[in-house]
């Protein structure tokens, strides 16, 4: 992949890969760790010097979602959406899909892959061996 930074502007790093922004969440994330990633999301997109077109959030090391965060990852694909940029939802563990069905917790406007490189293909950059996944939206 060409051209990649990483920017930590809060408590969750984001990294540039082209014209994807890659998230990765790590553990549990806080309120107050959600609502700055909520807020650094579009910022990053709105004022990045070349128009990002896509976001992974890569949720694989999140073993817990709740209401809260399921609402922000929400929010922040309605945002990436409405500055042109889709999202896509990454490395949900079954534990955690099984949860937000049991809660009725739906994820409008958020694509789902089962990895980084799924997440990716779907957003159209090319990575090696990438299978092809179809965009799925909702949980």
């Amino acid at each position: 992949m060409t051209g990649f930074a990483a920017t930590h502007t809060g408590p969750v790093p984001v990294l540039a890969l082209g014209d994807v922004l890659l998230v990765t969440l790590q553990g549990e994330l806080h309120d107050g760790a959600a609502e700055q990633l909520q807020h650094d999301i579009p910022q990053r997109i709105a004022s990045s010097s070349t128009p990002v077109n896509g976001v992974v959030i890569d949720i694989s090391g999140v073993e817990i979602v709740d209401s809260f965060l399921g609402r922000v990852l929400a929010e922040i694909a309605a945002s990436a959406r409405l500055l042109a940029a889709r999202t896509v939802l990454a490395g949900m563990r079954p534990a955690v899909a099984i949860t937000l069905v049991e809660m009725g917790l739906t994820l409008p406007g958020l694509g789902t892959a089962l990895n980084v490189e799924r997440a990716l293909s779907l957003l159209g950059r090319t990575t090696s061996a990438a299978p092809t996944a179809h965009l799925e939206e909702g949980a």
